[in-house]
């Protein structure tokens, strides 16, 4: 294992890999509560999605681990799986027609293959490695902002307000207090130089809110999602679900193609620039960039991206990605594919013994996020902000828009249209890479189709 994914060259270890991937998969287990919930909407079965998420996320991190040896993990991407199943199946329903999400799993089939032949011809690797060095600093800082405003919703620390868009949660509920105290413990844990300090951080909140529950602090409420903090096998099976396996419909397809093609070019779209965006922020907080700021093995990691995303449409579920949890992992010392094998083994796991892992709840994990976002963000101060004004334009607006539209694809699309406009305007066109002149073409397009209200926002 250690000449393999070359641990020493790294100035890694094998116990800090395993705990770097044990942090990760608990940083993004909750995908394997939240996603069969939200595709059950369109008609696939919740326990064979609950199978198909695991499997397909395993089968994916796997590759990430032996082909492109990078501590980053895959699974069902969030904002996607909402997508598939609210913008896709459910008006198709509505409309009559039957098995919607067999159509939407065929778009995603469509989308994977689109990605392969993409990597293959060099346009995502370089679209990762010509990204201006600004751009790159805030989209990973932009990420980090991100990944925190998730963290607080989650732990309801931030709620919305009809007032004031958001406000702060009730601080009276132990979810708010237990979040915030992990995120503390987390902090003198690393202040100290404890081994694992996020993983520690997450378990330690886990067994505070045990005892909150014990106590009668915390209140189990299922019709609130307040679920018991402790693990039950009450009712329970080991032997998991068989998934949708290649449930496709192709038929429909070739009576709507226009219609097809849109719902394509949406999943396309948002999965394009997330993977990118993520893979930039976590090989920038990684070390994992070489001297000229480029990522090494760019193709690999992202053909692992679009492999997994087929496999996942052949099990029945919604794309496959690159998970930003994934920097817990990094955080916590991962720098290798073993990060990633250890994760697609917890994956696998989980599949038998799913009761256990979706005990963790989301305020134990969140204090783990926020942290990691504290750390995303300090890329601020690699930023150069008076020099060109395209490069400063385009880094402020891939930061903001993120949190505040609460999308990374928003702010990368901000980002980097911006930063050609403004090197035209400035009369430095000469200096935009092809690759960023079909960015900005792609996102034009897109542009038109939000203003139509065409597709995926």
């Amino acid at each position: 294992m250690e000449k393999f994914f070359k641990l020493k060259e790294h100035q890694t270890d094998k116990r800090t890999e395993i705990t770097a991937g044990i942090t990760t998969f608990l940083s993004m287990v909750y995908i394997l509560a939240v996603n069969p919930n939200i595709l059950s909407a369109s008609g696939l079965d919740s326990a064979a999605v609950f199978t198909a998420t695991a499997v397909s996320a395993a089968f994916a991190t796997l590759i990430m681990a032996f082909y492109a040896n990078y501590p980053v993990a895959l699974a069902s991407g969030m904002g996607l799986n909402a997508y598939f199943a609210y913008s896709v199946c459910v008006p198709m329903a509505q409309a009559g027609i039957k098995d919607p999400y067999q159509i939407a799993l065929t778009a995603v089939l469509v989308e994977g293959i689109v990605f392969v032949l993409l990597s293959l011809t060099n346009f995502r690797e370089k679209l990762v490695n010509d990204v201006p060095a600004n751009l790159k600093y805030g989209i990973t800082a932009g990420i980090g902002f991100f990944i925190v405003i998730v963290a607080l919703k989650g732990a309801g620390i931030v709620v919305s307000d009809p007032s004031t868009v958001v406000a702060m949660g009730d601080v009276a509920k132990p979810e708010f207090v237990l979040a915030i105290v992990g995120f503390l413990i987390i902090a003198i844990l690393d202040h100290y130089n404890v081994k694992g300090h996020i993983l520690w951080g997450i378990l330690i909140t886990w067994c505070l809110g045990m005892v909150a529950q014990a106590i009668g602090w915390y209140q189990v409420d299922p019709k609130a999602g307040a679920y018991s903090l402790f693990p039950t096998f009450t009712a329970a099976s080991f032997i998991p679900k068989a998934p949708s396996f290649m449930a496709f419909n192709f038929k429909w397809v070739g009576k709507n193609l226009v219609e097809f093609l849109v719902i394509t070019f949406s999943f396309l779209f948002v999965d394009l620039f997330d993977t990118v965006g993520t893979l930039i922020g976590v090989a920038s907080k990684g070390n994992l960039l070489d001297e000229d700021g480029k990522l090494p093995r760019a193709k690999q990691a992202l053909m692992s991206d679009a492999i997994g995303t087929i496999a996942g449409a052949c099990l029945g579920t919604s794309t496959v990605t690159s998970f930003v949890e994934s920097t817990a992992g990094v955080a916590s010392g991962g720098r290798t594919g073993m990060t990633s094998l250890t994760t697609a083994i917890l994956f696998l796991v989980a599949i038998f013994f799913s009761p256990i892992f979706l005990a963790i709840p989301g305020f134990a994990t969140s204090p783990a996020l926020i942290y990691v976002g504290l750390l995303m963000i300090s890329s601020i101060k690699n930023m150069e902000f008076d020099k060109d004004i395209a490069d400063t334009v385009a880094g402020f607006l891939a930061i903001i828009m993120m949190p505040f539209t609460y999308s990374i694809a928003n702010g990368i699309m901000y980002g980097m249209l911006s930063w050609v406009i403004l090197k035209v305007v400035t009369g430095k066109a000469k200096q935009v890479p092809p690759v960023m002149w079909i960015s900005a073409a792609l996102f034009a397009v897109r542009f038109i189709t939000l203003i139509y209200g065409i597709g995926y926002r």
